[in-house]
């Protein structure tokens, strides 16, 4: 299993673990596998979701690491949205 993907999803769930999430997101990262995170918060996984967020390692670290803002991503084509966008949109906001 791929380190990166390990180290997102404990990062994600840090960040996860104050603000409910009721939703099913996958975020996809290309060429590398994605992360599942729902109300039981965030593992490597592939499993299907309700919505879809690809981008690059680099776009998906900043991201979780709180230096790159999803919206400003998802605006200037780095970051892919498929699915419910209220839900990305929720998303964002307990990544923020």
């Amino acid at each position: 299993m791929n380190d990166f993907l390990q180290k997102a999803a404990a990062e994600l769930n840090e960040k996860l673990s104050g603000g409910a999430f009721d939703g099913t997101a996958k975020l996809q990262v290309a060429d590398l596998g994605a992360i599942v995170l729902d109300a039981a918060g965030a593992r490597v996984s592939d499993e299907d979701a309700d919505v879809t967020l690809t981008a690059d390692a680099e776009t998906f670290q900043g991201i979780v690491s709180g230096e790159t803002n999803p919206t400003s991503a998802f605006m200037s084509g780095k970051l892919a949205i498929d699915g419910d966008m209220g839900l990305a949109m929720k998303l964002a906001s307990v990544l923020a």
